[in-house]
């Protein structure tokens, strides 16, 4: 692969992982107790991307290829929440240390099971990714490029 196109691809995949995480830790910041309602993970895709479409300056086919890209990413999340026996991460994790040794094998076995759950719902992530950048004109792409080389989120100058 061209060095180009593979930088371009982990940025991607990046800014989707980043995208994931603030969805996720969202729900903590603005008082939500456990996983947040649909209605509110939907009103949250919407607003990042306004916000990123604003940034971007995408227009109306740009931005729903960006609102599939986020469901895409919600719905992965989803999945690697629920993987491991589903319930609480942090509980599960907790679990691990709650003995005199840490539970080695069932660190093993959630760690597996986190891991089949973000490959299976992998190359959909990754074709939602690909199709929303390559729809995006070089001004947009290099865009892009100069968020990830900043390492900051949007909304921050």
């Amino acid at each position: 692969m061209k060095r180009w196109f593979k930088r371009s691809l982990f940025g991607i995949a990046g800014a989707a992982l980043v995208a994931g995480s603030l969805a996720g830790c969202a729900g903590q910041r603005h008082g939500w107790s456990g996983a947040a309602s649909e209605q509110d993970q939907a009103a949250f895709r919407a607003k990042v991307v306004e916000r990123v479409g604003s940034r971007l300056d995408l227009d109306t086919a740009q931005k729903q290829k960006l609102a599939l890209l986020t469901e895409k990413l919600q719905a992965q999340r989803a999945a690697m929440r629920e993987a491991g026996g589903g319930g609480n991460p942090r509980a599960q994790f907790q679990a691990l240390f709650a003995g005199g040794k840490l539970d080695q094998e069932r660190a093993r076995t959630l760690l597996d099971d986190k891991l089949k759950a973000v490959q299976a719902d992998s190359p959909e992530v990754i074709a939602a990714a690909a199709d929303f950048f390559d729809n995006l004109n070089p001004a947009q792409q290099q865009k892009v490029r100069d968020f990830m080389d900043r390492g900051r989120r949007w909304g921050r100058g």
